[in-house]
């Protein structure tokens, strides 16, 4: 009977298609090519290093038909050969209390999304409550804002069907061991994204494919027994002796309910107030901010691919950069590097200017983008207190709003000029790309002095890792929503503390950075509404 194995470090070249894999293997193997019957790519990386070109890394596992004596000879003796271990099925056991009402999931970002689906699968009929609007609506009011500078701030990049996701490069990569990424990566190909997200080492989807795959998973909750509520903006969890009794509107009505899982993204301040008038207990959580930087793609593809940049199967490359910058003990840092994308204006409250990047799956815009950041702790915010660093938030994006002219604009300056402490006058080789469009200005009073001095630093030393960074860059502030300032304390059964029943889960709770990771932690608040509670009775 066939055996699967698994070998690792297979050499594609960029003239190979993925059809040479098993004569690849047999080669290296001395194996018979005919006997491999089939290969599955599990993990590809891409190897442009030094000046040989550049190859595709790939671990493989494939299905070998022959004399299984032959394949055990050659496991001795290597240690990128071994046999392919059979998963282990999670049996995920429904508990016994009962839920008088249906469970309440608030946000739809990858994580209230991940958790809906589970939970109506599960046949719990979660009610699902978002405070933007559903897709095409929301669509219509971000653009409406970038090309005329009218926001809507209940629907915006930030809320609205799919949550900050929906309007970004689409990245994947985590840094998370969980095996449930591997779930959530499978649903999401089920969902309409290419199977490639499950191997590749820095898989994205890609603004134009997160749009089309968030209606997918709206449409297959909704068939499951879910039901979406729009413009439906909860004010926080209504806590009576410890337990969870309601979910509180921003209209004043409450909504009857047992089960709360608070997955409302790190944008929605306004829950976190609320959250401790009801006894939650939260602290608060070191950021970063900093800029967004955009260069000429090229730029990046030739320091990173040399003379080999241009070739169709590498695509855009990528960069990730990091500095210890010393006078202040604190790190400098790429951060959600876009390539072949464009800066987009993500604000959500009126009078700000927040940044982002975002991507198509093609990433063929000509210009790569990236935040270029500074570390923050909690003790150098302005204020005192646990919600400290939302406030610290705010207060630099209504500076960014300031400087950028008070409509929306936001302030920007040539990297070049930025290091000479020299006031940009106008753009020259590269035009920043964010609408509704950058003023050029000086950048030194859009953050505190201290993270000016750490990225002005941080930037140098960037220069010398890819020259042309500082000559060839322009940057756009301010980008400050990296991560949650605030976290909610949480039980090992991921039941907020002092709150029976309210699950926190994803960025906005302080559990997680990132799509892939989001998506778990609202997986893993599921499963354990699950394992306490019977499937809900209508």
């Amino acid at each position: 009977m066939p055996e699967w194995y698994r070998i690792n470090q297979v050499k594609l070249r960029l003239d190979q298609e993925f059809d040479a894999l098993p004569r690849i293997i047999a080669e290296e193997l001395k194996l018979e090519p005919s006997q491999i019957q089939r290969c599955i790519v599990r993990r590809k990386s891409l190897d442009a290093r030094g000046r040989r070109r550049p190859s595709f890394i790939m671990n493989v596992d494939f299905l070998w038909a022959g004399d299984p004596m032959t394949i055990e000879e050659r496991i001795l003796g290597r240690d990128n050969l071994s046999r392919v271990i059979p998963p282990h099925v999670r049996q995920i056991v429904a508990g016994e209390e009962r839920l008088v009402h249906r469970p309440v999931v608030a946000g739809t970002g990858p994580a209230g999304l991940m958790a809906a689906l589970r939970l109506a699968e599960a046949g719990y009929c979660p009610l699902i409550l978002e405070r933007g609007d559903g897709l095409a609506q929301r669509i219509q009011a971000v653009e409406r804002f970038w090309n005329e500078g009218v926001l809507d701030p209940e629907c915006n990049i930030q809320f609205g069907a799919g949550g900050a996701g929906t309007f970004s490069d689409g990245k994947l990569v985590t840094r998370i061991k969980d095996p449930l990424a591997l779930d959530v990566l499978e649903t999401l190909t089920e969902l309409g994204a290419h199977l490639e997200i499950t191997y590749e080492a820095k898989p994205h989807v890609g603004t134009d494919r997160l749009r089309g795959m968030v209606a997918a998973w709206e449409e297959r909750i909704s068939r499951a027994g879910g039901e979406f509520q729009y413009r439906t903006r909860i004010s926080g969890p209504v806590i009576r002796d410890g337990r969870l009794a309601g979910v509180k509107l921003s209209d004043g009505s409450q909504i009857p309910a047992d089960v709360l899982v608070l997955a409302t993204g790190h944008s929605a301040r306004e829950i976190y107030q609320d959250c401790m008038a009801q006894g939650l207990v939260l602290e608060a959580r070191p950021i970063a901010v900093g800029f967004r930087v955009e260069h000429p793609q090229v730029l990046v593809d030739r320091s990173q691919y040399g003379t080999w940049a241009g070739e169709p199967r590498l695509g855009a490359a990528d960069y990730r950069l990091t500095h210890h910058y010393a006078a202040g003990n604190r790190g400098v840092y790429s951060f959600c590097m876009c390539p072949g994308g464009m800066v987009v204006a993500a604000a959500s409250e009126p009078d700000g200017v927040v940044t982002n990047g975002m991507s198509f799956y093609d990433r063929d815009s000509g210009i790569a983008n990236s935040a270029i950041v500074a570390a923050i702790r909690p003790d150098e915010y302005d204020g005192d207190g646990r919600l400290a660093g939302g406030e610290f938030q705010r207060y630099w994006e209504r500076k960014a709003f300031q400087l950028g002219g008070g409509d929306y604009k936001a302030p920007g300056q040539r990297v070049a000029d930025f290091l000479a402490g020299v006031t940009t006058k106008q753009w020259t080789d590269l035009t920043p790309t964010y609408r509704p469009g950058v003023l050029p200005t000086n950048l030194d009073q859009s953050l505190p002095p201290f993270i000016v001095e750490a990225i002005r630093d941080g930037l140098r030393r960037f220069e010398q890792l890819i020259p042309g960074f500082a000559r060839q860059g322009v940057l756009t502030g301010v980008e400050t929503r990296t991560s949650s300032p605030v976290r909610i304390n949480r039980r090992d059964d991921l039941q907020a503390e002092r709150a029976q029943g309210v699950y926190p889960c994803g960025e906005g709770s302080g559990y997680a950075g990132g799509i892939v990771s989001a998506a778990v932690d609202g997986l893993r608040a599921a499963e354990a509404v699950i394992l306490r509670y019977k499937p809900f009775e209508k």
